[in-house]
């Protein structure tokens, strides 16, 4: 299919040809039919990437810090490398469209439905999309695919519209006419307000009118008097901004026009540096709108599609999108007027050099227009690159951030062919085949397994899709890394320990410290002794919000998604089974804080040999990540975050640098070659399953507080 893109390098928007979405559990797959470019937005999105990376970096300091951070972290030879593949992507553009639903895995739509769909994450200016049924309402027939892809900036105004909380017959000023301007005009025309418009644009008041200003005036000072002497010298009730700039100039504007005790709404983006007298003296209400309306940026309602009833929230995002259509399908509000122009999706460049400024003609609202015959293919070819009879063939899975950073960097150096590669996220998919040399990209996991040219897998995807991989993997008879967890719940282990058994099937788990620099040494250190180790394992793991889905509890939580590893590591060194799993987390009354982000984990290895695991959510972030002490036989090895490790034996101490490395290239270089040679997987397949039944029981331990016994 057909997607608008911009490269990130040098910022070049481009018609890219990329895999078509999949339709999601939850969701629904449409042919788009429009997408509306929202001008002001995505020119500052477009022209922003256009800029040199110093223009980009000033402009985007908490970028810079974060970059810095990186550098701190990784090194800076890691973070050059993370920004680079970062640079060599393709960014999607747009966030409003319509069309019709081709496949459903909801029960609220139906293929043939008529749909107008939000969402930056979802709709793309792209020939296919794949929605969350609560991004996505229906439309009737009285209303066009053309209007209907106004829906998400309409639920934008309407929901400014709401937070400043009018009644019929106020006065509200409208500051920024753009095309957010002109809906939020019309919007409150409909309502029964008195509706002020100001502009910097003077091009803009004609039209301003039309949609049902009483009076336009120049966004300035001057207007002042003009809007008191207008509303009898009380102000406004309410003032509205909708405008995109970055001067401070309509926030001091609504200071002068607001009335005592009166709301000023910030819809656009302006700088908020507000002064005190004006809001003190007037006892304003400042107050910012959450873009479509509740329900935005939570994942529990966007992704997982869990609405919130109305008797408690009236107004959810899904519902104003809604409201918006019926509102046109009334004529209570005209969309087609502040149409501009439109543009097939072929020609859809032509689009952006208008408002890029590239172009300069005058705009409102462009909307992009598809045909029906579009090409739905979730595999395509990346330059059409010829797979060759050499090389061992990979068919990788899931390439997000960690993947891109530590998995596939190590594959270039190896006689590896790179097959085919898929994510959720078509342009994605697109940008990582270009920059690691795939033949394929694709949005289809399931083809990666049975592509005929496929001799082994990699998945990195979220955690509760490791289980079905693995299973398809094994079934296909084709080796897979796995990055941890293996799977989350005894019911998958069951179903894998069984697929292996019966099938002689090979499988690999990311647990990447025992192949670290500074573990094997301290492996070795120990490799003479023959009595128990004492490990005590300290993670600072730091807090992640509860909106990641890292906490979703149908992931697993981080105990089974990335405490495995430390038990790995324990395994790893004591050359012993887990026996017994006793789990304790802190327990607090914050429902901020996960309840097993920070939990104390023992475990009794069957050499008598006992690990203790503090992963920690509570710290601070300037201690070191990650802690080991190991002691035994009087000897004693303290590894600090992988930079060094103090070995004492006999009195004496010797320390060692490392460089920091986890041993994420040394596992994945481990697995190309056992699967190359034919020799058996770097870890056990006994191992993988003994470390995923020990993490597994630390969940169960914290939840029931007792010992768990592993048979």
């Amino acid at each position: 299919m057909f997607q608008v893109v911009q490269y990130q390098k040098n910022g070049e928007m481009t018609l890219a040809e990329v895999p078509a979405p999949i339709c999601k559990k939850g969701g629904i797959l449409v042919r788009t039919s429009a997408s509306l470019i929202s001008a002001g937005t995505e020119r500052t999105s477009v022209v922003g990437g256009q800029a040199s990376l110093l223009e980009r970096a000033k402009k985007q300091p908490e970028q810079v810090k974060l970059v810095l951070d990186t550098v701190k972290r990784d090194g800076i030879m890691a973070t050059i490398d993370r920004v680079q593949t970062k640079l060599d992507s393709y960014k999607t553009l747009g966030y409003s469209a319509s069309g019709v639903v081709i496949e459903s895995q909801c029960e609220e739509f139906s293929p043939g439905d008529r749909v107008s769909c939000a969402g930056a994450q979802y709709a793309h200016h792209a020939e296919f999309i794949s929605v969350p049924k609560n991004l996505a309402v229906k439309i009737p027939d009285s209303v066009s695919f053309i209007d209907a892809s106004y829906t998400t900036l309409g639920a934008i105004a309407l929901q400014g519209i709401r937070q400043a909380d009018l009644r019929l017959g106020e006065t509200v000023a409208v500051i920024g006419l753009g095309l957010l301007g002109q809906l939020t005009v019309q919007m409150l025309k409909a309502s029964g307000c008195r509706v002020i418009g100001l502009d910097v644009n003077p091009d803009v008041f004609e039209l301003a009118k039309k949609s049902g200003c009483d009076i336009v005036l120049p966004s300035n000072s001057e207007s002042i008097s003009t809007i008191l002497s207008y509303t009898r010298g009380i102000g406004t009730d309410a003032v509205i901004i909708t405008a995109s700039t970055d001067s401070e100039a309509p926030l001091h504007l609504s200071l002068s026009l607001a009335r005592k005790k009166s709301p000023i709404v910030i819809v656009g983006a302006v700088p908020m540096n507000v002064p005190r007298s004006p809001f003190y003296e007037k006892e304003l209400d400042l107050r910012i709108s959450c873009s479509y309306g509740p329900g935005r940026y939570d994942p529990l309602y966007e992704e997982q599609g869990i609405d919130y009833p109305a008797g408690y929230v009236r107004w959810t995002e899904q519902r104003n999108m809604q409201a918006f259509i019926d509102l046109i399908d009334q004529q209570s509000v005209n969309v087609g007027m502040l149409t501009t122009h439109t543009f097939a999706i072929q020609h859809a460049l032509q689009a952006y050099d208008i408002i890029s400024g590239k172009n300069p003609e005058p705009h409102m609202g462009i909307a992009l227009t598809y045909t029906d015959d579009a090409k739905h293919e979730t595999m395509i070819p990346v330059h059409a690159k010829s797979i060759s009879k050499t090389g061992t063939k990979l068919g990788f899975i899931g390439a997000g951030s960690f993947a891109q950073a530590q998995l596939l960097p190590p594959l270039r150096s190896m006689n590896v062919q790179c097959i085919g590669v898929t994510t959720s996220n078509p342009a994605n998919a697109l940008s990582v085949a270009k920059h690691f040399g795939f033949a394929f990209s694709g949005t289809n996991s399931d083809e990666i397994i049975s592509h005929s040219e496929t001799d082994m897998i990699f998945c990195a995807t979220r955690h509760d899709s490791h289980a079905q991989y693995v299973l398809s993997s094994i079934q296909a008879q084709k080796p897979i890394f796995v990055e941890k967890p293996l799977c989350i719940d005894r019911t998958e282990l069951e179903a894998i320990r069984n697929a292996v058994h019966s099938t002689n099937g090979r499988v690999m788990v990311g647990f990447n410290r025992r192949f670290s620099k500074p573990f094997k040494d301290i492996k070795q250190f120990f490799g003479e002794c023959t009595s128990p180790l004492s490990i005590m394992y300290r993670i600072n793991a730091g807090a992640i919000p509860l909106s990641s889905w890292i906490q979703d509890p149908k992931q697993g939580g981080r105990i089974i998604g990335e405490a495995c590893h430390f038990i790995d590591t324990m395994v790893y060194l004591t050359g012993a089974k887990p026996v017994e799993v006793f789990a304790k987390a802190l327990s607090h009354d914050s429902r901020h804080i996960a309840h097993h982000d920070s939990a104390h984990i023992m475990i009794r290895f069957s050499n008598g040999s006992i690990g203790t695991i503090l992963y920690l959510a509570n710290g601070d972030a300037s201690i070191e990540k990650e802690y080991c002490e190991v002691f035994a036989e009087g000897k004693s090895a303290i590894m600090k975050n992988f930079t060094s490790v103090a070995f004492a034996s006999g009195k004496k101490t010797k320390n060692v640098s490392y460089d920091g490395k986890k041993g994420h290239a040394e596992e994945v270089k481990s697995f190309v070659h056992a699967v190359q040679s034919g020799n058996p997987m770097p870890i056990s397949f006994q191992e993988i399953m003994d470390v995923s039944e020990a993490s597994i029981a630390a969940v169960e331990s914290m939840n029931t507080g007792s010992i768990i016994t592993i048979s």
